[in-house]
């Protein structure tokens, strides 16, 4: 049952208060209960509407702001329905400023309104409401994509290649765009996916990767056929990008974080579809080929010769009559890509992703150019249902030796950062889980080029960095799959869209600052599903800006039920 149809059922039930999971809060704050009856029920329909801030061992923490209840309205969810779910399930009384709230973000939702226009390279914009039009008209960022009508005060031109540009500037006015705009087909492609894989075992879509290509595809309603999909690191995301593919029957580009993803992809394919390999190509830095499904990366497509110099291969999305494009790990959507991604607002865009974590807070880009959330399923529950590997996380706090913390007390920040994340005693310990997991697949991740040469050096492992070719690096991470190299020491090219199924151990040495993406992304890679649960460490400096990096960098695996146990290591030893 979806998250709609829910709603549906819920709402005819009778508000009972006193005994329910939910407590809604004057500030829009939602407490989730789990040990009261109800919770299971109540947290699907919570989260079409709340983002979760933090998930411990009782109460789950939620809130509601313009962007998440915008989100539920371009599900189709109504302000009623929100109201509802919240009453139906409150412990007590909802404060009535939180539906007042509600439906004020919901009044501006759907004002602006984009259609198609008789007019050939144009959009109709209608404003109905006048006071709305007038703080449109007034606003200077806004202003300039109007094109008045003489025959019409309510509506507007917009030119078609400013379509995402206008979407994303309304959405930081705090207008969100109601695109109604038709996407178009894109050149027909025939693709099926495979009920057996090439690689051997039987395949089928699994019941929340179906309904994820259902809640994007959305039987094919108006506004359907764009988003994001959020599922763990682990859990078939690109499974759900083939059957999307499979499903519409467009050619399709893929965009991918790097070449060795791309690579990825493009063994999954032939793996688990049947096109053969002559229709699918790969473009990147040592190879050009345009294919009914193209592969390419960030990088390539961000590439100039200089910061004077136009991005030399942005042209790769008019390079076929696309209908659809996949962004992995849209996430990490880099500037260039989002001004592109604005002038092709009539394709079929699915993004994928784990996390729409964005230290920089640009999720309503993500929002806007791209699409609203169209499915989530969170990282426990496919945990309790064995999609993906259970999970201990484990920080030790290690104390800087004498010099280390003289110079750590005399530096600048910038510098106390790296010389913490740069702490030489790390090294040892390291080395002792390591010996510890003797055996197991293990992956050493780090920031600083330096500290990885020292611990591949005192591991006598290989390391690998961006500096490495790419061959270079898919032959250590095939040498890592197949059993011959137990250890790899990593850099942060490792941290997105590397399939290493049998990892089982992260040791995390550094990181960028407080990144909370980055660190689902981490653990993302040791959280295929496997026998034994999978050790994620993180060392940590201890009394250093490093102790307040980890604590934000665990943040989202906090939000998602996760906890850290916390002991401090000292002279070999540790004490938990």
């Amino acid at each position: 049952m979806t998250a709609i149809q829910q709603y549906n059922v819920r709402s005819m039930q009778t508000t009972s208060y006193g005994n329910g999971p939910l407590i809604v809060q004057s500030d829009g704050t939602i407490m989730l209960d789990i040990h009261v009856p109800g919770a299971a029920e109540a947290r699907p329909e919570l989260s079409a509407f709340a983002e979760l801030v933090a998930a411990p061992e009782h109460l789950h923490t939620y809130r509601m702001g313009n962007l998440t209840l915008w989100n539920a309205a371009s599900a189709g969810i109504s302000a009623d329905q929100v109201c509802a779910t919240l009453d139906n399930y409150a412990r007590y009384s909802v404060p009535p400023s939180v539906k007042t709230r509600i439906r004020d973000a919901y009044s501006r939702f759907g004002k602006l309104v984009l259609l198609p226009s008789p007019e050939p390279e144009m959009l109709r914009l209608e404003i109905v409401d006048a006071v709305v039009r007038k703080e449109v008209e007034s606003r200077k960022d806004l202003r300039k994509f109007l094109m008045p009508l003489a025959t019409e005060a309510k509506a507007f031109h917009i030119p078609l290649i400013e379509q995402g540009n206008f979407k994303q500037a309304c959405m930081r006015a705090g207008f969100p765009v109601e695109d109604r705009v038709p996407l178009r087909d894109g050149a027909p492609l025939s693709v099926n996916m495979r009920t057996q894989m090439n690689s051997g075992p039987a395949f089928a879509l699994r019941a929340y990767q179906a309904s994820a290509l259902e809640s994007f595809i959305g039987g094919g309603l108006p506004g359907n056929g764009y988003g994001i999909v959020v599922l763990p690191c682990g859990a078939g995301k690109t499974v759900v990008g083939m059957a999307t593919m499979a499903k519409l029957g467009f050619e399709t580009l893929i965009i991918t974080p790097n070449v060795t993803a791309a690579r990825q992809w493009i063994r999954e394919i032939l793996d688990k579809t049947d096109l053969p390999p002559d229709m699918i190509g790969e473009y990147s830095g040592t190879s050009k080929e345009f294919r009914p499904v193209t592969v390419a990366s960030y990088q390539i497509l961000t590439w100039r010769a200089s910061k004077e110099d136009e991005f030399a291969h942005l042209g790769i999305f008019r390079g076929r009559n696309w209908g659809l494009v996949i962004y992995d790990e849209v996430h990490l959507l880099p500037a260039p890509v989002f001004r592109m991604t604005s002038s092709i607002q009539s394709v079929h865009r699915l993004g994928l992703t784990a996390t729409l974590v964005r230290e920089d807070g640009l999720e309503s880009d993500v929002f806007s150019l791209v699409g609203p959330r169209r499915f989530e399923i969170g990282w426990r529950d496919l945990e309790s249902q064995g999609f993906i590997a259970k999970a201990e996380c484990q920080e030790y706090r290690i104390s800087l030796g004498d010099r280390e913390r003289a110079a750590y007390v005399v530096a600048q920040p910038r510098e106390q950062a790296r010389l913490a994340a740069e702490n030489n005693r790390k090294i040892d310990v390291v080395e002792a889980l390591v010996k510890h997991h003797a055996g197991e697949p293990t992956l050493v991740i780090g920031q600083y080029l330096d500290q990885l040469d020292a611990v591949a050096q005192r591991l006598k492992a290989p390391v690998i960095t961006g500096r490495m070719p790419n061959a270079r690096r898919d032959e250590l991470y095939q040498a890592f799959r197949d059993g011959k190299e137990r250890v790899l020491v990593v850099s942060k090219v490792a941290n997105f869209a590397i399939d290493l199924p049998d990892a089982s151990v992260a040791i995390q040495i550094s990181g960028s600052f407080g990144s909370r993406q980055e660190e689902a992304q981490r653990l993302g890679r040791i959280m295929r599903p496997k026998e034994r649960a999978a050790r994620f460490y993180t060392l940590v400096s201890r009394h250093t800006v490093e102790e307040e990096y980890s604590m934000n960098r665990q943040r989202f695996l906090g939000e998602q039920g996760y906890s850290y146990r916390i002991g401090i290591w000292e002279d070999g030893e540790a004490d938990e």
